[in-house]
Parts: structure tokens; C-alpha cells; sequence
């Protein structure tokens, strides 16, 4: 998988860039509203795709560093839609 741009297509909205500057990690675009809520997009390969869709599994690993753990959601319809649009999905 690989993260993509623009976020919402079709909409100019405002990026930032996780993990800009840092070797160990793979630069994270994304958007950020004002509630703190980070929406990233991701494109799958053919073969994950095929492997998806015959598995039906898809993993989520998340670095907490021994923290907290923040409140994490895998969505197939866009989060964020609805605060350019008034939609509720895509």
C-alpha cells in the first residue's frame, strides 16, 4: 500500500506531511482538521487487492511507543466528505 494525494480528489484542501525529514520513516500525507481528526487515502496494489478480497483481512499496525493508544478507523468511504460537500459519503 501506498499513501496517496490529493487526499479528497477533486478537492484543494490543505496537506501536511508526517514524517517529513525522518530516513526511518516513509513521508505521511494527510489532512488535519481543527478537531484533530488526520484522514490519510491509500492505494492498494493489484495483488493486495486480489489478496483482500479473497482473505478478507486487512491489518492495521499502529507505533504507540508505549502510549496511549489513539482511536484508530479502517473506512472504504471517505471520513471527511461531508465537511466540503454536506455529504455524508462519496
Amino acid at each position: 500500500m501506498t499513501p496517496i494525494t490529493p487526499i479528497i480528489p477533486g478537492f484543494d484542501i490543505p496537506t501536511v506531511n508526517f514524517a517529513e525529514n525522518q530516513e526511518e520513516y516513509t513521508t505521511l500525507p494527510a489532512y488535519r482538521d481543527d478537531e484533530g481528526m488526520v484522514v490519510t487515502r491509500w492505494k492498494l496494489s493489484w495483488k493486495e487487492r486480489f489478496k483482500i478480497f479473497f482473505s478478507g483481512d486487512l491489518w492495521l499496525s499502529v507505533l504507540t511507543f508505549n502510549k496511549p493508544l489513539q482511536p484508530v478507523k479502517l473506512d472504504v468511504t471517505c471520513p471527511i466528505f461531508g465537511h466540503f460537500t454536506g455529504d455524508k459519503e462519496v
